[in-house]
């Protein structure tokens, strides 16, 4: 199996939702506490672990699902592209780089690598319980901004990062906003399987609700982002400006093309990863014109 393939099983480009996050966490923690200069290397080494098992997980445990969906039923595993054997492989090379990588990072990447695995696990049952499997996921990627900031942190203030509350409010905030901002991507990403998951016994919100409760709920999940990345306003109004254009923009989103099902999908993921990239620009603008100001 080639390097094409690989990056096709792990959905290579779903990178551009948590990639910018990771970064967002790493520079908040930097706007606090110095950092060596290849901690960033290692950060972004743990996220691209992270981010492969999790897809490679999700992959494995959800094979017979995937099989049995039309959409999904030509995924690796599914269709018998690839081998179980091949696909755990895989799993244990992304382990490794996560691991190795929180051992370069401190202790406590270390011994706080459990959570992110364990998330990872139980993800692809949720959706076998409850349509909250929406919210789980936006937990995985809402680990990614806390992550970083952990891996930075940590340095400094050892356990007492997380025992004595420093990533709160910030990001605290940051990571909550990620969590509604993925849950109300997944709401919509699930209409394209309503009738395939009520088939089969899939517990989704649009199967479970219908579709003008997923529209509705979807706007108010962007409310709550919007609310959430305001509320951590890290550093003036240039994040809080460009958070308010992203929120307007997701809910046009979702309120205008629906009606134009065959695109909707389409806009609805560019929107959705240029969010995380557009406040990235912002944080970064924000840093320098503070840095200009003295601020």
């Amino acid at each position: 199996m080639g390097v094409k393939e690989i990056l096709e099983f792990v959905k290579v480009e779903h990178t551009l939702f948590s990639l910018p996050f990771v970064l967002i966490g790493f520079i908040l923690a930097n706007f606090e506490y110095s950092t060596q200069p290849e901690d960033l290397l290692w950060i972004l080494i743990a996220a691209v672990g992270a981010r492969g098992l999790a897809m490679a997980l999700n992959r494995i445990i959800d094979r017979d699902i995937d099989a049995a969906n039309p959409r999904t039923a030509s995924r690796h595993l599914a269709s018998g592209s690839m081998s179980m054997k091949t696909a755990y492989r895989l799993s244990t090379v992304f382990l490794i780089m996560l691991l190795f990588s929180a051992w370069q990072l401190n202790e406590v990447a270390l011994m706080m690598a459990w959570l992110p695995v364990l998330v990872f696990v139980i993800y692809p049952y949720m959706k076998r319980i409850t349509w909250l499997c929406h919210f789980w996921l936006g937990l995985c990627l809402g680990l990614a901004p806390a992550g970083a900031w952990v891996a930075v942190a940590a340095d400094v203030h050892g356990w007492a990062a997380i025992t004595d509350l420093h990533w709160y409010p910030g990001i605290f905030f940051i990571s909550l906003g990620v969590m509604f901002w993925i849950a109300a991507f997944d709401l919509n990403y699930a209409r394209m399987d309503v009738e395939n998951d009520r088939a089969n016994g899939i517990h989704s919100f649009p199967a479970r609700f219908g579709e003008e409760a997923t529209t509705r709920t979807s706007i108010q999940f962007t409310l709550l982002w919007f609310a959430c990345f305001a509320i951590a306003d890290p550093i003036h109004e240039i994040w809080f400006l460009a958070a308010a254009g992203l929120m307007a923009l997701a809910n046009i989103a979702v309120i205008l093309a629906r009606e134009r099902f065959a695109n909707f999908q389409t806009t609805l993921f560019r929107v959705s990863m240029l969010t995380g990239w557009v406040l990235l620009l912002a944080l970064m603008v924000s840093e320098s014109a503070s840095n200009a100001l003295g601020i």
